[in-house]
């Protein structure tokens, strides 16, 4: 066979190619380990230039050949839970595994695929770069809540907060009302409390603190009075506590979550800010329920935490 059959396309067999590279002062040779070692091929070929003694790796020559990939690598992103079951199933091997990130505040679900063997003597490794990935889709009006939660606004503001977000208030039950007593020392307001308090606020939104009392109850008492004034002016509830009633997960059930209320007066101005009572009980509940869930459904071990590798 000559050169330009080779530039043409033509079929090349081992003896050829060995054959030009002799002419041309090389050798394909193969290099065998010294000594057995675990994931590595018992010999590699290289090109060996006789003349300098030098080897180049043939390796690269081939990759930029292939047409198929050496090993299942890379991450798939399911949308939903019943995905990432679907596609944990499709590709699951014996040594497969998942792992959960328990953080409240970005939950996630991981298969592994090509996770390490497990044995009392230590199974053989794996690449583990064969991956499924969930992001718990946590809801636009609970991102929104967290993002402002122990955040200060001022007077006009939070009113202004309150009026958008009505819609999300609960009304308190009698078994909330017994609890939020029981644990906090004072009741939680209603829905149409909050909306008469930031439409209050709004009224005396340029106006300064006089005075502000604690009562028994735990709730609070603003005196406002004007700038221009000497008259005291009117005076505004202020509940301890309220609850939220929205769904921590996209499409998910409601949750009914209590929410502390505080202000502080400094100056004659009002800060205010709202603490959410453990925020991270409602997201871990509904993750280890899922753990639970992807475990049976994919027969698989599901570990908290993060893979090694």
């Amino acid at each position: 066979m000559k050169d330009d059959e080779i530039a043409a396309g033509g079929a090349v067999d081992i003896s050829q190619l060995k054959a030009l590279a002799d002419k041309a002062g090389t050798e394909v040779v193969q290099v065998e380990l010294y000594e057995e070692g675990w994931g590595l091929p018992a010999s590699i070929p290289v090109l060996l230039d006789r003349t300098s003694g030098t080897t180049r790796d043939l390796r690269p020559l081939f990759e930029a050949w292939r047409f198929v990939p050496e090993r299942r690598s890379g991450t798939a992103r399911a949308l939903t839970l019943d995905s990432f079951i679907e596609l944990t199933n499709r590709h699951k091997l014996p040594p497969s595994a998942i792992f959960a990130d328990s953080d409240w505040r970005a939950p996630s679900l991981t298969a592994v695929i090509d996770y390490h063997e497990a044995s009392a003597a230590g199974g053989a490794a794996d690449n583990c770069k064969h991956r499924i990935h969930y992001d718990f889709p946590l809801s636009e009006e609970w991102k929104a809540w967290i993002a402002q939660d122990g955040q200060p606004m001022g007077q006009g503001d939070f009113a202004q907060w309150i009026e958008d977000h009505i819609t999300e208030l609960a009304a308190p039950d009698a078994a909330d009302s017994e609890e939020i007593l029981k644990t906090f020392g004072f009741k939680a307001a209603f829905p149409n409390e909050l909306q008469m308090l930031s439409r209050g606020l709004q009224v005396h939104a340029e106006t300064l603190v006089k005075s502000n009392v604690t009562l028994q109850s735990g709730e609070g008492e603003i005196t406002f009075a004007e700038e221009h004034r000497d008259a005291s002016g009117n005076k505004l509830a202020v509940p301890g506590m309220f609850l939220l009633s929205i769904s921590p997960f996209f499409m998910g059930e409601r949750a009914r979550i209590p929410v502390r209320l505080r202000y502080r007066v400094r100056g004659g101005a009002i800060t205010w800010s709202f603490h959410i009572y453990r925020p991270d009980v409602h997201i871990t509940e509904q993750l280890r329920r899922d753990m639970e869930a992807a475990a049976t459904a994919c027969e698989l071990p599901v570990y908290e935490g993060a893979p090694e590798a």
